[in-house]
């Protein structure tokens, strides 16, 4: 640096204060478009200049490869005087690859930025791990993902040959060598995620009320015969369900018949008719019939029990009695679905580790759950998580929540290594601290001393990642989480107009779980926000393309314009789905549009945006996702939560616009949010819905019914309306 002064006159008054301060745990609360990476890379090059901290003092940690990327990029381009890296950076024929090079060249340049930690939580674990942590962990360790990463970098250069996909699925199938398990998995898969019978609305689509399926493919007409049909299935006894029969004097079909045995079965419960004159049939034929009944599925030990004394002793002494079953074979014709209870393991294992709960406590709480489907999802899944836990531990393999929770256990286990980290960084600044989660913040206080400065920045209006486990209690209960800490809050918005920044303040005010702060625009505008209601999809289509053409003729290019969505088939339906589609249209139409979901948004801005799909219900937006049952075993849902963090979403694509807003909805059919914005902030436009009753035409003295282009009454000789014109 040159040593000279840091030039703080382009910061506010607030941004000055957290720049200066030096209070040992700060939270910047930074609204949207205040400024905060700005504020956080100047508290950056004040401490090194003005301070004179050393470099190697000081941590930076993001969430994202990109934004540490970019917030390297900004202290380069602070630092290079010519302007050459900036240029670098803004040429088009460069590619990705190219520019991550001219990084880390110029970043070398440059000693004092060489000399800082600026990482993602999971880049600065890597390197702790790989340095000291041979006490914990195999230091030659691999990186494990769910997917084959082709990007060359750190985390990246040591990965593991196979996926956490690949390893669980085979995982998976090493287990169906139990017999046991194997037929307790495809029950599973058949009943929860082929025939969905814990959905009631799916049992009418099912020919004949046959709507449960038993292991051989059989469709039969509820669970109990499904487990007898099973039964026979297991130790491999034909059977044939529902034959026609008629011994005598009526044709019928009764539940089972077991041929080698000469036996029939019917199972009564309390849905059955009558069975007297069935029996009277059986009786006549001299035909073998017994009967199951309901009250005996209530105890599996006892209906098992009941069949094998049934049925087998019924069987020639001869009758094989044991089954040899492959994965292959069970599964023939299943394996997209062995593949959704595969993701399903996966996404419970990363919920475990972030929630940081012992496994055995896990699937103590599922035993206890009201639901046959959840208890016996984690009996197949739990088995399958421990076995992925040890193999990655025997391959030194470390998943992204590994590097971090092992990073933890090492500090909390080796004090010899933690004291040499506190003592490495005085200073630590965490950006975007409205996504940490469990495991990020207990490392974060592991980091820490006394003497330590503590420097946050984020927006809990902003935290959008609860699916992912972020938690957003620590930015709001931020001074319990790091007592004696000080807020200070950004309230000046650079981005948005005064009449962007008065609508998202107004939306957000529903939430009852945050911080109060009230945001203001330093831009004027005279564009009020547009609300666009047509009557059909390709009504709001055709708005934005005939808006888009407007707008570029006005001079703006594809890059000042952002479409935004909740879901994906909002601007890309499905193939198959018959409906209009934003993003065909576009293409025949030569627009060429930014559009993202709003998640893939955060952090982005745009002269003009458009939000589609603000509509109620299913499909719309708010999307509250009240996850399966499955995964509230481990973190319980709350819907005023959920909903809150769908507002949090709806405010990050509002604040995305600098210029001008059109909120796309339907006529009748519009997004409760929508009705959150003051009407002094919108202008609302629509296509107007053509009269359903037509103008009847009469005559003005004996008030007859005329025809359009009469000019004289036919019936008194009145001149007509159209004759004066």
């Amino acid at each position: 640096m040159t040593g000279t002064k840091t030039d703080l006159s382009a910061l506010n008054d607030k941004q000055r204060e957290a720049v200066v301060s030096e209070h040992k745990r700060l939270l910047v609360l930074a609204g949207a478009g205040s400024g905060k990476t700005k504020t956080l890379l100047q508290k950056l090059i004040y401490l090194i200049e003005e301070k004179g901290i050393s470099p190697s003092s000081i941590l930076a940690v993001t969430f994202t490869k990109n934004a540490a990327n970019e917030m390297i990029d900004r202290l380069i381009i602070s630092a290079d005087t010519t302007g050459q890296y900036e240029r670098i950076l803004t040429d088009k024929r460069l590619d990705k690859a190219g520019k991550d090079r001219e990084r880390i060249a110029h970043q070398k340049k440059f000693k004092w930025i060489d000399g800082l930690t600026v990482k993602t939580f999971h880049g600065f674990c890597y390197q702790i791990l790989r340095n000291y942590g041979v006490n914990e962990f195999d230091n030659k360790f691999k990186i494990i993902g769910d997917e084959k990463s082709n990007e060359e970098d750190e985390l990246t250069r040591f990965r593991a040959p196979e996926t956490v996909f690949e390893v669980v699925h085979k995982l998976l199938i090493d287990q169906c060598e139990d017999t046991d398990f194997l037929l307790r998995l495809k029950r599973y898969i058949l009943d929860y995620i082929i025939d969905k019978i814990h959905r009631n609305e799916d049992k009418y689509w099912h020919p004949e009320g046959k709507y449960f399926t038993t292991l051989d493919g059989t469709k039969v007409r509820s669970k109990s015969e499904q487990f007898i049909a099973d039964w026979f299935y297991r130790h491999s006894i034909k059977y044939e369900y529902e034959p026609l029969l008629n011994i005598k004097d009526f044709s019928f079909h009764p539940d089972f018949h077991i041929p080698e045995a000469n036996l029939y079965i019917e199972h009564v419960s309390d849905k059955s008719f009558s069975m007297k004159d069935k029996e009277e049939q059986f009786k006549k034929g001299n035909f073998l019939l017994v009967k199951t009944y309901e009250s005996m599925t209530k105890d599996s030990a006892l209906f098992n029990h009941t069949l094998d004394m049934i049925v087998k002793n019924r069987l020639p002494s001869n009758y094989h009695k044991n089954i040899s079953l492959t994965y292959r074979e069970e599964f023939n014709g299943f394996h997209e679905n062995v593949k959704d209870f595969v993701a399903q393991i996966m996404r419970i294992t990363d919920m475990i580790k972030v929630e940081n709960i012992d496994l055995k406590t896990v699937l103590e709480n599922a035993r206890k759950d009201q639901h046959e489907r959840v208890r016996n999802f984690y009996e197949l899944a739990i088995p399958i998580v421990q076995k992925y836990i040890d193999y990655c531990t025997d391959k030194s393999y470390l998943d992204f929540n590994d590097l971090i929770s092992r990073s933890t256990s090492l500090f909390q286990n080796h004090a010899d290594i933690a004291n040499k980290y506190k003592s490495k960084y005085q200073y630590i600044l965490v950006d975007e601290f409205q996504d940490v989660n469990n495991l990020q913040v207990d490392l974060i206080k592991l980091l820490l001393t006394e003497q330590t400065q503590l420097f946050c920045v984020g927006d809990d209006w902003q935290s959008i990642y609860g699916f992912r486990g972020s938690n957003v209690g620590y930015i709001i209960d931020f001074e319990n989480h790091f007592p004696n800490a000080k807020i200070i809050k950004l309230n000046l918005n650079y981005r948005s107009t005064q009449n962007i920044v008065g609508a998202s303040n107004e939306v957000i005010k529903h939430n009852k779980f945050k911080v109060e702060k009230e945001i203001h625009s330093s831009k004027k505008s005279e564009h009020k926000i547009v609300v666009f209601a047509g009557n059909s999809e390709e009504e709001n289509i055709q708005f934005c393309v005939d808006k888009i053409k407007e707008l570029q003729k006005d001079g703006l290019t594809s890059e000042d314009i952002l479409f935004l969505y909740r879901r994906t088939h909002m601007f890309r339906p499905g193939a198959y789905s018959g409906k209009p589609s934003y993003s065909q249209t576009f293409y025949k139409e030569g627009i060429k549009v930014q559009a993202k979901t709003i998640h893939a948004a955060k952090g982005l801005e745009a002269k003009v945006v458009f939000i589609l799909g603000l509509t109620e219900g299913s499909g719309g937006f708010p999307d509250i996702w009240l996850e399966d049952r499955i995964f509230q075993v481990i973190k319980k849902a709350n819907h005023d939560l959920l909903l809150e963090e769908e507002r949090r979403l709806f405010y990050v694509a509002i604040t995305r616009a600098k210029d001008k807003l059109f909120l796309m909805t339907e006529k009748g059919n519009e997004s409760s949010f929508l009705k959150e914005i003051p009407e002094i902030f919108t202008v609302k436009t629509n296509m107007s819905i053509k009269s359903v009753v037509e103008k009847v035409i009469t005559c003005r003295k004996c008030f007859s019914q005329l025809e359009k282009l009469w000019v004289v009454c036919p019936y008194c000789g009145q001149k007509t309306d159209e004759a004066n014109e």
